[in-house]
């Protein structure tokens, strides 16, 4: 008797009923994580957060967590604090709030002269073997008489338009003033990284250079004005929040350096950090405003300080009030100006 052919398999559904299967599956996974209770969710946070994920690359495993669905990102949101009271960068969101207050966040910044692009990173270690964790990228480009230098979180899309976007530095032309009162001033703008808020530049600080009477040979007076976002403010809020909660106008100055009469040049104490004399060494710290009583204002402390290590490397440490975006974008526009000391 002859054997009787087996059916043949169903055929597979069509393309886009494939499609809703597929997505069917990913939207009954995330049902099944969210599940969990909100207790149980914050205590596996805790846990990996907790089982060597202080630095990178190990924290990566945090980010993991929060991207799993919706209720594990609010259980993250929930137990990693802002960089101001951890000392950590952990989200995207974190670049763009105050650092700590005590002890300053160490980055580098590596610069690509051919293809006009520089990259922060946070730094593990002070060796200059130190690959460090990829925070910001930025490229340099001209817009007719002005340069922009687009910062954006991938360093591999540096446009305008791409949601990688964070922001920008507007470098006005330079116009050959020649009065030592002149100033070279640039203004850098953010852009709001909630899906929830309207996308929109808004302006966030400016930098002037004060061009001195030795032009080349006598240092150079820098000053920023900002607005830097509360110490108090979660990221969690910042990311809900329409409208930021800012601490109000910051104004910063560069800190004078001192002639070394045995070396025959100006100097800082940068303890360590910098190695090589360079016109684009700076350290920045508050500075006084005379409405406000003498002694309340702290004009000691650094809060930014960048320079030279090597050929295109360069250290930038920052600290509460700046962002790493603001510092980033303050050290960016170092770049752009000649008349300086060493």
């Amino acid at each position: 008797m002859p054997r009787q052919a087996a059916p043949l398999p169903a055929p597979p559904p069509e393309g886009g009923e494939m499609a809703e299967v597929v997505e069917a599956d990913a939207e009954d996974q995330e049902e099944r994580w969210s599940r969990l209770l909100p207790e149980l969710l914050s205590d596996v946070v805790r846990r990996v957060e907790a089982s060597g994920c202080e630095r990178w690359p190990a924290r990566k495993d945090v980010v993991s967590c929060a991207c799993v669905c919706r209720r594990w990102r609010e259980a993250a949101v929930a137990v990693v604090r802002p960089p101001a009271e951890s000392g950590k960068i952990t989200f995207p969101s974190s670049l763009k709030q105050p650092g700590p207050k005590d002890l300053p966040m160490q980055c580098f910044i590596k610069r690509n002269k051919k293809n006009s692009t520089f990259l922060l990173y946070l730094g593990f270690t002070n060796s200059p073997m130190d690959k460090g964790k990829f925070l910001m990228a930025a490229r340099r480009f001209r817009r007719g008489p002005h340069t922009e230098y687009i910062i954006s979180l991938d360093a591999e899309d540096l446009s305008q338009g791409s949601n990688a976007y964070m922001g920008k530095l507007r470098k006005p032309p330079y116009d050959g003033a020649k009065a030592s009162s002149s100033r070279s001033s640039r203004r850098f703008g953010s852009r709001r990284i909630s899906p929830q808020v309207s996308a929109g530049n808004y302006e966030v600080g400016q930098v002037s250079y004060k061009y001195n009477l030795l032009k080349s040979r006598g240092p150079r007076r820098m000053y920023c004005s900002l607005e830097c976002p509360s110490a108090q403010e979660t990221w969690e809020n910042s990311l809900k929040t329409k409208f930021r909660r800012p601490m109000g106008p910051t104004t910063l100055q560069n800190k004078a350096p001192r002639w070394h009469e045995h070396l025959q040049c100006w100097c800082l104490n940068f303890h360590g950090r910098v190695t090589v004399a360079s016109v684009k060494n700076f350290q920045l710290v508050a500075s006084a405003d005379p409405s406000v009583p003498a002694g309340t204002v702290d004009e000691e402390t650094v809060l930014l300080q960048f320079g030279k290590v090597d050929d295109d490397m360069f250290t930038m440490d920052y600290r509460q009030p700046l962002s790493a975006f603001q510092a980033f974008a303050i050290s960016l526009s170092s770049f752009g100006t000649k008349l300086a000391c060493e």
